[in-house]
Formats: C-alpha cells, structure tokens, sequence
C-alpha cells in the first residue's frame, strides 16, 4: 500500500521561481482556451446553419479539420493543466491566468495567489476565499525577498 505524500508547502522564493516558467505555460494555455472557444463557436454557428438550410449545406472535411482542432487544443490545455500540477501548484481560472501555490502564513493554511502577467507574487488568500479575497503579503515577508 502506498503511503500519501505529504502536501507540499511553497516558500515565497520557490514560488516565485517557478513565474517565467509558469508565464510560458499559462500562456499557451490561455492562447489554446482562446482558439477553442472560438473553434466552438464556428462548430456551432455551422450547425445552425446546416440546421436552417434542411442539413445540405456541410462542407463535412472543413467541419472534420474544425472538430479535430478543437479536440488537439482540448489535449494541449490538459497537458498544460497536468504540466501546471505537477510542480506543485494549482491552476486555479483559466481565463484569467490564476495559479495558487499551498503556503503556510504563520500557522494557517493559505494559497500564495498570481496571476498571468504578474511579475512577482504579493497576495495571498485564504482556502476557501479565491481571488476576490486576495489580500497583500506582509510587508516583512516581500521586505525579506
């Protein structure tokens, strides 16, 4: 049987190393998000379409080359998710490029809190309160960086 790990707790520093790698990550994230929502509107705008027009009107290769872009950008987001969790932190809003990192504030449980484009991280919010209750570190703690 295996044991559970224990969970891992980010330093300030650590956490903010990881930025320039989570900037590429999360961005390409962001740009698949962009592509398959627009991939969907299409879809859909297409079917109203072949649905107005009694279902002749389907250009089927175009709609075949939509689908499975669609699909391939629903794979890379995954991946991008996985790459994401996999150093420890937890992709949070995928629209608005939100990372929280576990974070021990004195003694409480908290999620260090950075957003896409930030260059350095200065919230932090409690585990049940999300980005609108994003409050500033401790000055001792940005002082200490």
């Amino acid at each position: 049987m295996e044991e559970p790990q224990a969970k891992r707790y980010f330093t300030l520093k650590e956490a903010e190393t990881l930025i320039p790698r989570l900037e590429a990550i999360v961005g390409r994230l962001m740009d698949c998000r962009s592509e398959a929502g627009r991939l969907r509107a299409s879809l859909q705008e297409e079917q109203r379409r072949v649905a107005l027009s009694g279902g002749f009107q389907l250009d089927r290769e175009a709609w075949r080359e939509r689908r499975e872009r669609l699909e391939a950008s629903a794979r890379e987001m995954e991946a991008r998710v996985e790459e994401i969790l996999g150093l420890g932190a937890v992709p949070k809003d995928l629209e608005l490029g939100l990372v929280d990192f576990p974070f021990l504030l004195g003694d409480q449980e908290v999620n260090l809190c950075w957003r896409f484009g930030e260059k350095r991280i200065r919230f932090w919010h409690g585990l049940d309160e999300g980005f609108a209750g994003r409050k500033p570190l401790p000055d001792e703690l940005v002082e200490g960086e």
